[in-house]
């Protein structure tokens, strides 16, 4: 499983998108995940000789969705996505729900269903090589806002990813670690790995750095809302975050 490698496309839009390139370097085949904006995946494959050869969707929304078309219309490949968000992404030829796997030639993917961004929402995650795709579920420091779902929805899908063994290295959709952080600070002042984290996310961004990936171990430490005691806990951080 060493021969696999994961490349980042900042998409440089006002969201912070970023999209995630899975690479088998044996075979220089990958993976798009979430794709923003086709030329941008279409292009980078052609600068690294790169062929594409699966696409996967973590929800719906049009900034992780707007690229599958014209990946499409140069050729067809298997889309995979959320099942329950099928009359959103008409798009999916591979629907999945919670507990499902399919594979990237040898690497099995297992499918969790995250409810609480949006309904549907679904996360990739490869045990073989330590790596969870989580879109906007769980951020660096941070999770998605509550677009669909309630509170309660959102806390047992963050304790779903919470239970991943801890060298999980979490690959999530927007660069917004810095203002996670600052927020984080705020509920937890004293907190002496999040202090620790937030310096040397400030010197990433400073030198224009990628703050991602995080590991599953690091969020358990340093993320308020993996850190919540309970549903009522989690909604009273996730509205001050709204507010912030």
């Amino acid at each position: 499983a060493m021969h696999y490698k994961i490349h980042a496309i900042d998409v440089k839009n006002a969201l912070k998108n970023y999209i995630w390139l899975l690479e088998d370097t044996h075979t220089q085949e990958v993976v798009a995940i979430d794709p923003t904006e086709a030329a941008l995946v279409t292009d980078f494959c052609e600068q690294h000789q790169l062929e594409l050869k699966q696409i996967w969707l973590t929800h719906w929304h049009r900034d992780h969705t707007d690229g599958v078309q014209g990946l499409l219309a140069d050729q067809n490949l298997p889309v995979f996505g959320p099942r329950d968000e099928l009359s959103k992404i008409s798009f999916i030829s591979n629907p999945l729900q919670h507990n499902d796997h399919f594979h990237f030639n040898d690497l099995k993917v297992e499918i969790i269903a995250t409810p609480g961004h949006t309904l549907g929402h679904i996360v990739y995650f490869i045990e073989e090589i330590d790596t969870l795709f989580c879109g906007d579920t769980l951020f660096a420091m941070g999770c998605g806002r509550l677009f669909e779902g309630s509170a309660e929805q959102m806390y047992h899908s963050l304790n779903r990813l919470a239970a991943l063994p801890i060298q999980t290295k979490v690959y999530c959709t927007h660069e917004y670690t810095l203002a996670n952080a600052e927020f984080a600070l705020t509920i937890e002042p004293h907190n002496v790995a999040l202090q620790e984290r937030i310096k040397e996310v400030k010197a990433l961004r400073d030198a224009e750095q990628i703050t991602l990936p995080s590991t599953i171990e690091l969020e358990l430490e340093t993320n308020p809302f993996l850190r919540t005691e309970s549903a009522e806990d989690f909604a009273r951080i996730r509205t001050l975050k709204d507010q912030f």
